[in-house]
Parts: C-alpha cells; structure tokens; sequence
C-alpha cells in the first residue's frame, strides 16, 4: 500500500476501520505508535509519520501504544507475486522460523539466496527479517503479558526468546518499561483458568454465521465441534522435534471487530503458530472493502463472507480428496474414521472434542489396504498416502507462503488430485484469494454453464478476488452449500 500522508490522516481522523493493520501512526511528539482506529485525541497531522507495518515503526523509536495495542492489528492477505514473496517470509517468520534458525536457513526454505531474501523484505517491509522478527517476538510479548497470567519467564520462551536476560533487556531498552512493569501498568490481568485468552482483530463486516455454517458441515467429529456460536477444534503442532497438544475455541467478541480465542495452556509453546493458524482459518486478513469494490452485485447479499481458511492444511487436504464425488455428509463420516483409526486421543474440558487428527508422517508409511478398509474407495486412499509421502518428505509445502502455481502442478502430478481438488486446497489451504476450481459443479450452476473453460472465461472480472466469487457463487447459486466440497 502506497502510503500518501494526507490519505492517511484522514483514515485516522474518522477511525476507518478499513486501514486496521493497513498502516500505523507514530506520533512524533511522544514518540508512540498507533493503529489508524485508536481512541485517544488524534495528534496534529504535523506530528504525524506513516508506516506500512509496525516493524518500521519500531525500527524509527517509536514504542506501541498502550490504548489501541498495535499488537491486535488483522493483518495483511498478499494479491501480487512480488508483494507475496516478501510476505511468505514474513508469515514464516510470525509462524516462529527464526526462533530456531537464521536469516541463510529461511532463504534456503524459500528457495532464494539469503541477500535476495534480505533485499526483497526490506523493499517491501522496510526493515530486515532479523528487525520484523524481533518486533513480532516482543508484541506476541507484550499480548501475552496483557492477556494472560504466564509468568514472565514462560512469556519470554513462549514469544520466542533464547534467555529471560534477553528479553528483559530487549523490552525495556525498546519499550522503556520492564515486562513486570507492564503488567502493572495495565488493567488486572483476567483469571481465565484452564485457558490462554486473545482477542483477534479483523476489518468488518464479517459473516460469522456463515463461516460457522460452512465449516459445520465440513467438520470432522471428535477433531472439529461448533456449539451455539463458538467454533472448537484439537490442535496438534510440531516444534523442535516433538509434538504439542491441546484445544481452541473461537467465538465473536460483542460490539468489537474481534474474535475471542481461548487456548489450552499446554499449547503456550506454540502459540504464535496457533495463533497464525486462527487467523488464517478465518480469513481475519481479509480486505471486504476491496473485495466488494470488484465484485460488485456478486457481493452485495453477503457483504462479510470470507474464504474458510484451514488450521491444518493435511487434514484439510484430506478432507477435500475425501469429498471427492460424495456428499459433504459422507465425507465428514469418512474422515471422522480415517481420525479416529490413525489419530490420537486428547484430553479437553468437551466430551466431543477428543481426537487429534494424524500427520502425514503418520500415514505416509501405511498400506492403502488400511485406508480403504474404513470405506474408502482405493482410488482415494492412494492418493491420500501420496500427499502424506509428498509432504512427510518435503516435496511438499502448503501452506499461504508458497509458490502457488508450482504448488498446484505438484500436487496436480499426485495420483488422484486434479485441478478442482488443487485449487480448492488453494483456496482454503494456501490462502490464494485468486483460486479458481472452474469445473466446480455448483459453480457452474450457479452461472448456468457446463463448460469449465467458459467459467474460467467469465471469472476473469473478479480477478484477483476469484476465490470469494466461488464463495458468494456456492451461497447464491443453485447448489445448496451442503452439498458443495
């Protein structure tokens, strides 16, 4: 985003909450920065400098704002390559990649030398990956401090610092506080028991009940459970060499654009990629605003749909091989004893949230036989082993930082997987918002053509917001969603 400072002044006077996480003030007579849609009296614009991203404004002295905590932004959702590449370094980073390795071991992962790495996140962050990481590390910090009781040692490890020393130095040297101070500075931290608390920020409108709806259908029992308004799920992520379990629940915050995450403790070592992986599975990135600006009256009926993203991009995966030709019915059945054979059991506070589901080193060693015995057809128990092999192995990466037309070949070259399932896993899995399964039978009833190729001809309009027309398509079409992937 090109930032014009009279533009940006004005967003902030009417606190448009449509620049949330777009870009961040620093007020230059007291040397704080704030999100576009803080409370306090806004500054003269003379005060004021602009920044694309809260790293920059860190990186020029500025310490976070204490009312609008910059820390709870939605963040960014990338259209164009050159912008992606940077910001799949970005999202590795978020996700904690150089808390166990370096700048050469990320650019390695990505495919680029580490001085085109450096050259290509500067251009578009202004700040090296080392400075962004720093500053993701001590918001994740500062969240954590604000938010939960951890104590300030299991704050440091959980935000992804090395010592308690470091930490504390790096705090207080950038922030002008101690962490200790911080906690006392702020309101009495909520005795939230069994469970870490968060709130994440998204740009409204956003249909909640739609997505509960859409992911209801899909979910998988004893991994997935959605009560009333809140969406439950089993985590299981891997970190240094071993797995971490536990539970989420999400559920709208009243009267904020936010969502209340609430986390199992025993996933605090994680939690910034649970927390990412949150954000992606809701789409708390997404820019409605511009998305409407391009489709037009496609849009108009459900202004806040978003794209169902995936917290576990092989389950999802599996899920769509699964529902291949079948109804969406038939295929939560399937996977939910596909989990319950190969997954394992989990403790949680809810009786029908107790299974993990298995990862692709679990299932790339099995017999298809063993697949196929839960009812599936071979075809697919084939082609579920290959994307565990492909993705056990490192062949394969999905997830929203990926080269997306490679990704699509290879996993078009995967006995089983053709283009519709490739592109649905775009859509949900990479996070693409310009995935197109042109041959989807609902989408093409719902613009009243058999013919893939003129789909594909008639999407190019909502270019590069497609993966949202398929969505208001799937709604607004002749095809009830239920029956739809």
């Amino acid at each position: 985003m090109a930032l014009e400072p009279s533009h940006c002044y004005q967003a902030l006077l009417a606190r448009d909450t449509r620049f949330d996480g777009r870009f961040f003030v620093g007020v230059t007579s007291t040397g704080i920065y704030c999100r576009p849609v803080c409370t306090v009296k806004p500054p003269k614009q003379q005060h004021c400098v602009f920044f694309d991203n809260a790293a920059s404004a860190e990186a020029q002295g500025f310490r976070p704002c204490l009312r609008c905590r910059p820390e709870l932004a939605p963040g960014f959702a990338a259209i164009d390559a050159s912008a992606r590449f940077a910001r799949a370094a970005a999202l590795r980073i978020q996700d904690g990649d150089l808390n166990e390795a370096g700048v050469v071991d990320l650019a390695t992962q990505l495919g680029v030398t580490d001085r085109h790495l450096r050259r290509v996140f500067h251009s578009e962050f202004g700040v090296s990956p080392v400075q962004y990481a720093q500053t993701q590390r001590l918001l994740l910090a500062k969240q954590l401090l604000t938010d939960t009781s951890l104590p300030v040692t299991e704050v440091a490890l959980a935000a992804g610092f090395g010592s308690l020393r470091r930490f504390n130095a790096l705090f207080k040297a950038r922030y002008r506080l101690s962490p200790g101070a911080l906690r006392r500075a702020g309101s009495d931290t909520p005795d939230n028991g069994d469970a870490l608390c968060f709130a994440l920020s998204y740009r409204p409108p956003l249909d909640w009940q739609s997505l509960l709806h859409f992911l209801g259908g899909r979910a998988i029992p004893g991994v997935e459970q959605i009560e009333g308004e809140r969406y439950r799920r089993s985590v299981h992520i891997q970190r240094e060499g071993r797995w971490i379990s536990g539970w989420i629940e999400a559920a709208p915050i009243a009267q904020r654009h936010a969502l209340a995450v609430r986390v199992a403790p025993a996933l605090a070592p994680v939690i910034t990629a649970v927390l990412n992986r949150v954000k992606l599975l809701f789409d708390l990135a997404c820019r409605p605003d511009e998305v409407a600006a391009v489709l037009g009256p496609l849009a108009a009926p459900r202004p806040g749909l978003r794209v169902p993203g995936s917290f576990d991009s092989f389950e999802m995966s599996v899920r769509a091989i699964l529902g291949q030709q079948v109804s969406v019915r038939a295929a939560s059945t399937l996977a939910a004893r596909f989990a319950e054979r190969f997954g394992a059991a989990l403790d949680t506070p809810f009786a029908d949230l107790h299974r993990t589901f298995p990862t692709p080193q679990e299932i790339a060693g099995l017999d298809a036989d063993a697949i196929a015995s839960l009812g599936i057809v071979g075809a697919r128990a084939r082609a579920i082993i290959a994307l565990a092999q492909a993705l056990a192995s490192g062949a394969l990466h999905l997830g929203p930082e990926v080269d997306i037309d490679a990704t699509i070949a290879t996993l078009c070259e995967l006995p089983g997987i053709g283009p519709w399932t490739a592109h649905y896993i775009a859509m949900r899995a990479l996070a693409w918002p310009d995935a197109f399964p042109a041959a989807d039978m609902g989408v093409l009833k719902a613009l009243g053509t058999r013919s893939a190729r003129e789909a594909r001809q008639r999407s190019q309009i909502w270019q590069p917001w497609r993966a949202y027309a398929v969505m208001h398509l799937w709604y607004g079409g002749a095809a009830p969603v239920e029956d739809i992937a």
